[in-house]
């Protein structure tokens, strides 16, 4: 459509609703509200929402409002020396009236954007602003003018965020990180979009950004062509005087079969060869059909990266010791124990993946470890590892852990078994070993059903060892006969255990600053004191139930909710350049260094992550890896989860991950990243340039 059309169209509009509704004007039908995510430090940049509230049957519009309407539009009062950036408008809906098609939000929506932080700001001030908004409210047949002037107050500091901005930022398209193509047609254009294959679609829909190039109200068509969408746009009835050079926008993915939005993607097209002959999609086309095969790998990979996670620090002390407890136990009862260790560890396993699985159904956007990037559960893990370091020690006695160097049987029967493997599957969270990665992924895009096979399958491959001791008595005589040795053996175990709380010290500042880390430290200092009592009571034979477990309760409830309270950004998060002069991953950045033909390394860790630091401690940075990188003017971006990103997640998600650690690999001319192993070596980092 014309200017002239959607002008005339708009000024009729608004004409009868100054005429025949003149009180109309008086009052806001969409609520417009400015506020801000959280403090911020001179120089650092935070996100501002212009919340939208719409009235009933009243809707606002997105940035290209279609064939008839105005988006919102900001004028800025800012402090000296600060900036803000572009709008981000979430995905909108269509609504077509009279044949017009209008791009819209019939429900509350918020308009994101950036806000710097003046470098010379003072810590502890208050810096005002305020915006000038303008906008058209429309419903049935009106339309209404309203603005507003909107007013926040950001504090120059750290502090807490606002929850709500992580479901604002899930509602904003993914940029895509690859260009699409388009041409010419008789009728119109049509643009292919990279999409795979087997990711779900429902009901499609593309918002084209620039004016005068489709007819927005005629049908689009869509077909799949491999890991291609074309899309087949009319052209507009009064179409521009020059081509266009690009074409961006946002394709809308639709609904999915329970109604759950499906997201969008925003990208831009490039003049290019379209393929041809591939299958339409009909309206409301089913997701892709469920795969046999991918389930069955997805649970082969779960199941070897669930036995490689036993070799982990945090896992190999439990399962020996437990190991060594049941061998002395004898074989009487090693079958039924073996099978409560399995059952706790797949239990805690399907557990966590269902909790993930909704999380995300309801519009979060976590992956796989999603829990240690909550400052409660980190001080919970905390206790929870100088619990088992204490025990050890010698300190105290824990039901299903405990050893004798004469006589008897392992202590805690297949209770202490079952506790046994809900405790190794949470302690193991932390770690995303090889297989382990594909194979979660996987289940993000899989039925629920299916998805909840894969994780019960890595619960099954990380207890798998104890359970083939516990139905194999050649196994259980392979380990070596009782004696003095399994108690300096458990003593020993205590090293690689206490290196896990001094891991989960550091996590605590790296997560949320050193209030909240001397908090949990002090919290463990106290269970410690506590663990001391208990272990004197148990050796004079004295109940110890009416008191420790009270106490236990308090400790665990101060760590997940007191503790949390401290917390503030701390230094996770912040990306440090190291020896390959690394930046912070975005999509954006990634976009910019490919655009400009330059090969990329992009990698996605966090501190929790335990393979993660061993790779790039190893083979990450390295001065051979330097020197190759720097020859070849290779890019490196950074993405760092150790906090909740819901930016990141999406992207890891768009890449098939469901965690952390991801490595790719970014070709000077090549269409596509190439997902590196997550066991890197500095040769194989050192030889990546020359392999293109």
């Amino acid at each position: 459509m014309s200017i002239m059309r959607k002008f005339v169209a708009i000024a009729l509009a608004c004409w009868l609703a100054l005429g025949a509704l003149p009180a109309a004007a008086q009052t806001a039908h969409i609520r417009a509200s400015l506020l801000v995510e959280r403090p911020a430090q001179p120089g650092e940049t935070v996100t501002l929402a212009v919340l939208m509230q719409p009235e009933k049957s009243w809707h606002g519009y997105w940035s290209n409002p279609g064939d008839a309407g105005l988006p919102v539009t900001l004028e800025w009062t800012l402090p000296q020396g600060a900036g803000t950036g572009a709008l981000q408008f979430p995905v909108p809906q269509t609504l077509l009236v009279q044949g017009l098609m209008n791009h819209v939000y019939e429900h509350d929506y918020a308009v994101l954007v950036s806000f710097t932080v003046p470098k010379d700001a003072k810590p502890g001030t208050n810096l005002p602003i305020s915006a000038k908004a303008d906008w058209l409210a429309c419903a049935e047949g009106i339309c209404v003018p309203e603005s507003a002037t909107l007013q926040g107050t950001v504090t120059v500091g750290a502090g807490p965020a606002d929850p709500r901005f992580d479901a604002w930022r899930a509602a904003l398209p993914a940029p895509l990180d690859r260009q699409g193509t388009f041409a010419a047609s008789p009728t119109g254009w049509h643009v292919a979009v990279p999409f795979p294959a087997g990711a779900s679609i429902g009901e499609p829909h593309f918002f084209i950004q620039s004016e005068g190039v489709a007819d927005y109200a005629k049908p689009q068509a869509f077909s799949r062509v491999g890991d291609t969408l074309v899309i087949e746009l009319a052209k507009a009835a009064f179409p521009a005087p020059e081509p266009p050079a690009t074409l961006s926008g946002v394709l809308s993915l639709g609904t999915g079969p329970k109604g759950e939005s499906l997201g969008g993607i925003a990208f831009t097209a490039a003049p290019g060869t379209v393929p041809t002959g591939g299958t339409p999609l009909g309206k409301g086309d089913a997701p892709v059909p469920f795969s046999a095969a991918t389930l069955a790998l997805a649970i082969l990979g779960a199941l070897a990266g669930g036995l490689i996670l036993n070799v982990m620090p945090c896992v190999f002390p439990i399962l020996s010791l437990k190991a060594m407890a049941l061998a002395r136990a004898g074989s009487h009862n090693a079958h039924v124990e073996g099978l409560a260790y399995t059952a706790g560890v797949m239990l805690a396993c399907m557990g966590l993946g269902a909790v993930m699985l909704g999380l995300r159904a309801a519009g979060t956007q976590v992956g796989w470890a999603f829990q240690l990037q909550d400052p409660g559960v980190v001080a919970l893990l905390l206790l929870l590892a100088v619990a088992i370091t204490a025990n050890f020690a010698g300190l105290y006695e824990l039901p299903g852990l405990s050893i004798e160097s004469s006589g008897g049987a392992a202590k805690g029967g297949w209770i202490g078994a079952f506790g046994t493997g809900l405790l190794a599957a949470f302690v193991a969270t932390p770690c995303t070993g090889p297989f382990m990665a594909a194979a979660v992924g996987a289940a993000l895009i899989l039925p629920a059903w299916a998805a909840m096979a894969v994780f019960a399958a890595l619960g099954l491959g990380l207890a798998l060892p104890f359970l083939l001791l516990g139905f194999v008595p050649a196994l259980r005589r392979m380990i070596p006969r009782p004696g003095a040795w399994m108690v300096r053996f458990r003593h020993a175990m205590a090293v690689p255990m206490g290196l896990t709380v001094l891991a989960l010290g550091w996590l605590s500042w790296r997560l949320g600053g050193a209030a909240y880390a001397g908090a949990a430290i002090a919290l463990a200092v106290l269970v410690v004191a506590l663990l001391i009592a208990i272990g004197r009571a148990q050796r004079q034979g004295l109940g110890t139930a009416r008191w420790a477990l009270p106490g236990s309760v308090v400790l665990a409830a101060l760590a997940l909710a007191a503790a949390p309270r401290l917390a503030t950004a701390g230094p996770g998060g912040a990306v440090e350049a190291g020896l390959l002069d690394a930046k912070p991953f975005s999509e954006a950045a990634l976009a910019e260094a490919r655009a400009a033909g330059k090969p990329v390394f992009a990698y996605f860790t966090a501190d929790w992550c335990l393979t993660c630091k061993v790779n790039e401690a190893a083979a990450i940075e390295r001065e051979t890896t330097r020197d190759a990188f720097r020859k070849a003017g290779v890019v490196v971006l950074v993405g760092d989860w150790t906090r909740r990103d819901p930016k990141i997640t999406s992207f890891l998600s768009q890449q098939g991950a469901a965690g952390v650690p991801l490595y790719l690999w970014y070709p000077a001319k090549a269409a596509a990243a190439q997902k590196l192993p997550q066991v890197l070596s500095a040769d194989f980092m050192a030889g990546l340039p020359a392999k293109g």
